[in-house]
């Protein structure tokens, strides 16, 4: 039998497998829902860019956008007149509006058009005629949700800034409006000819200058846009065309497929720990086979290959209904994620996610399997007689190491698959090779230390429990490394979510500010601070901003940094749109962590020192000591950074990547922003009434609204996913399951000799109950540590927050995981319980 003889091994290997079918499939069933979780991502995946390829269009309204945040030089115009066959115009603002009816208040996005934009896709409005007809009168489109707040109706009235327009109708969907931004800030369109009369256009406001072009014949957008760009940058003209829409988008929404996979893939690895441990059993089990086997003549190869066969059959059963139900489970992640997303999500089979799935699991169970099945090699003959004196170690076999390099190749590959980042990859590859290690650490231990310090003193049942735990074919191993890893992956999850909860309310303590208003002009700064004293409300702060631009670095141009990209600046730092201040001190938020701050300037022939935020300041690739010159709304002011800030951004208050000294820009054009606290629902109603009469074109954001929308949106992120940790959770119940009945094989001829003796049921309930608790206590204790580990260093080097965790719901996911453990194995023994011994050894044969 020296010749391989395929079609031999694989009648050998169906043969050996008629009385082990059952828990084979058992042993497989570990990754089917991890398999189940991958094809789904990867099905919604392919779906979703097939619907942004389809609705991309829809989704930009024109074949190119051109955009700016400042208006227009005049010498362009000519040129943006030009292009297209059809154009239309829109300038876009935040502003806030009033309901005369309600005398209710609200921040919304103002969309001042003119044209027929859009070109593809439309307006979907209520009646259908009001996307037309708002267009030729003084009326508006407003979104659905502010028409339900306010309890609004067609043929009502808003004022924005000064002018009152009648509502023509109520608008349920515009291009690039998704559920979250339309719930921060609802759209509003007016006729833009009216925009002037309202007021609202004031120097320092914040407008967004937009230009859309339909080309009626065949054109290369592409190429147009690469010939205009340089001239279109120079004025800090941005474009967005159809393509580029499909880009951004796809590769926004490819990290969050991503993430989602990863998930996905962690249920599969926890499955495969119990394909590892499940295979291990077996094979030991089958140990006299395999030698009978050899005895015939069959080789060490021939044998292993049996196996091999046996464990790829079993897996593409298992794949096969993984994909099957993945499929399944991919006609729910629409309904799930429809909020989060701006384009329509069809449901299709992907043949590919499901080939995908399938060769995954084939792949994953050879890999895992192979870990005990390389030790079919080393079974001879002898073992026909002598079992129990042949072993295979775990260590002492080099091909082992071989299998668990491949592991580890195989899970840094997936990884860099789906985040294309080999720094990402590694360390998602290191986290699960220390999580593992950890657990399998503490199992060593924990057998070490019961044999080394075994308590002779303890009662019989407490004895049996312990010994249990380092016994020949014990699942410590198995269990505290797999239900170790449920847990932690479990309770970080919940972590990182209260993480991101504590973040976003944290302006809900006490003396935070709640409330911004925007836009006031410097002629507005006292009166607009008096009247909120009036309403008996504090002025916590009130700011000077001025924008600029960067001209140059260290004596470099943009035009420079393009002709030398060796120079590691990216030109949009010299296009990007700054925001500064200028004061004399630091706030409470900052530190100076490089350099000396400079809070005064004496004369204008003095040095200008400016503050830069520290990570801003990695980004333009400058240091303390480096020269930039600053573009002010037309005036060229020479600085050298002098110092750099770490900013804490969580804070809710005003922050600034640079901060000016006084004495520089108190003449230049300028908007303020205050910041103040209201407590009461009522207070802050009347309170905003009062600035829309008074001033129009100040903007409020109600930072209590923003909260319960962010509160909204991370129930619906933290929903998105739990449900793939469900994967991981229910794979945890299976493996766990599943290594208990393996447990239950293994310990039978034990509790048979136990029942033999003497022992009674409670007896047996009891010794199986200690076992499992401490395994399930131990296992369930390492995970949330490891969590807490885990969570701690994200808060503090991912967050920069700090990481106060809930011990309730630590405590109580401990004792259900601890609680689970002892009910399943209890469950599982009942076979050898309720059953004399005699027609236990029978049924075993």
């Amino acid at each position: 039998m020296d010749k391989l003889n395929f079609p031999w091994l694989v009648q050998m290997a169906w043969r050996d497998s008629r009385r082990n079918r059952s828990r084979l499939f058992l042993f497989i069933s570990s990754i089917i829902l991890g398999i189940a979780a991958l094809v789904a991502i990867f099905s919604f995946g392919y779906n979703l860019r097939q619907d942004i390829d389809s609705q991309a269009m829809e989704l930009i309204g024109a074949d190119l956008v051109i955009t700016s945040n400042r208006p227009v030089e005049p010498k362009m115009l000519p040129l943006l007149d030009s292009l297209g066959n059809r154009r239309s115009k829109e300038r876009s603002f935040a502003s806030m509006i009033l309901f005369p009816k309600s005398q209710g208040t609200r921040l919304v996005q103002i969309r001042a058009l003119e044209g027929q934009f859009p070109y593809y896709g439309a307006l979907e409005t209520v009646p259908k005629t009001a996307a037309q007809s708002f267009r030729e009168g003084q009326q508006a489109l407003v979104d659905k949700t502010l028409m339900l707040q306010f309890d609004a109706r067609v043929g009502d009235s808003i004022k924005v800034g000064e002018v009152t327009f009648q509502i023509a109708g109520i608008l349920n969907k515009a291009p690039g409006q998704t559920g979250i931004s339309a719930t921060v800030a609802p759209a509003v369109y007016i006729p833009l000819r009216f925009l002037p009369q309202t007021g609202l256009e004031k120097k320092g406001s914040r407008i967004n200058y937009l230009f859309y072009y339909k080309f009626d014949q065949k054109t290369d957008v592409k190429m147009l846009v690469e010939r205009l760009e340089p001239r279109l940058e120079k004025e800090a003209l941005n474009t967005e065309t159809i393509e580029t829409q499909r880009e951004d988008m796809g590769r926004s929404f490819k990290d969050l497929t991503s993430f989602l996979a990863l998930v996905g893939f962690i249920a599969l690895l926890l499955g495969s720990i119990g394909v590892a441990s499940a295979i291990h059993v077996y094979i030991r089990e089958k140990l006299r086979s395999i030698a009978i086997l050899r005895c015939l003549g069959v080789s060490a190869t021939q044998a292993f290959l049996i196996y091999v066969i046996q464990i790829l059959g079993i897996g593409l059963l298992g794949s096969i209904i993984g994909a099957a139900v993945g499929t399944v489970v991919q006609q729910l992640l629409p309904q799930v994620l429809q909020d989060l997303l701006p384009v329509e999500i069809t449901v299709g089979i992907s043949w590919l996610a499901i080939f995908q799935g399938i060769g995954l699991g084939l792949i994953i169970s050879l890999l895992f399997a192979l870990l005990p099945l390389v030790s079919i090699r080393n079974v001879s003959p002898l073992n026909t007689l002598r079992i129990s004196l042949e072993s295979t170690s775990l260590f002492r076999d080099p091909l082992k190491w071989g299998v668990y390099a491949l592991i580890l190749l195989f899970i840094f590959g997936f990884t860099y698959l789906q985040t294309e980042k080999w720094k990402e990859a590694a360390y998602f590859t290191l986290g699960v090779l220390v999580g593992f290690l950890v657990l399998a650490g503490i199992a060593w231990a924990l057998m070490w230390a019961v044999r080394r310090f075994f308590p002779d003193t303890l009662g019989y049942v407490w004895r049996q429990g312990l010994a249990n735990l380092f016994r020949p074919n014990n699942q410590t191993l198995i269990l505290i490394v797999s239900i170790g890893l449920g847990t932690a992956f479990i309770s970080t999850l919940y972590f990182v979510q209260t993480i991101l909860l504590n973040q976003v309310t944290l302006s809900a303590s006490e003396n935070q500010p709640n409330m911004v208003l925007f836009d006031i002009q410097e002629g507005q700064r006292q009166a607009v601070a008096q009247l909120t004293k009036q309403q008996g409300l504090p002025v916590i702060q009130q700011v000077p901003i001025v924008t600029m631009r960067i001209e140059e670095i260290n004596g470099r141009t943009a035009e420079d940094v393009k002709e030398d990209s060796t120079l590691g600046v990216s030109p949009r730092a010299f296009q990007r749109e700054i925001r500064s201040t200028f004061r004399s001190a630091l706030s409470d938020s900052e530190k100076i962590i490089e350099g000396t701050w400079q809070g005064k300037v004496a004369s204008p022939s003095d040095t200008v020192y400016v503050s830069l935020d520290d990570r801003y300041a990695e980004w333009i690739k400058v240091k303390v000591g480096d020269e930039i010159v600053f573009n002010v709304q037309g005036a060229l002011i020479p600085t050298v950074v002098g110092s750099l800030r770490e900013v804490d951004w969580n804070r809710i208050q005003t922050n600034f990547r640079v901060v000016f000294p006084e004495g520089v820009l108190e003449a230049a054009p300028q908007f303020h922003v205050l910041l103040t606290r209201v407590d009461a629902a009522q207070t802050s109603a009347r309170f905003q009434q009062a600035v829309v009469r008074q001033f129009p074109n100040i903007s409020i954001i109600d930072l209590e609204l923003i909260l319960s929308v962010m509160d909204e949106l991370l129930d619906k992120i933290g929903f998105v996913i739990r449900f793939m940790a469900a994967f991981s959770i229910i794979t945890g119940l299976v493996v766990l399951i599943s290594s208990v009945l393996i447990s239950k094989y293994q310990r039978m001829q034990e509790s048979v000799l136990l029942r033999t003796l003497g022992a009674n049921r409670k007896q047996i309930y009891a010794i199986t109950a200690l076992e499992y608790f401490f395994l399930g206590a131990l296992a369930a204790g390492t995970g949330i540590v490891l969590s807490l580990a885990g969570s701690w260093a994200l808060a503090k080097y991912s967050f920069e927050t700090k990481f106060t965790p809930q011990l309730l719901p630590v405590l109580v996911l401990f004792i259900i995981i601890s609680s689970l453990t002892v009910v399943i194995g209890l469950f599982n023994s009942r076979a050898v319980v309720n059953q004399s011994p005699l027609e236990v050894l029978r049924a075993e044969g």
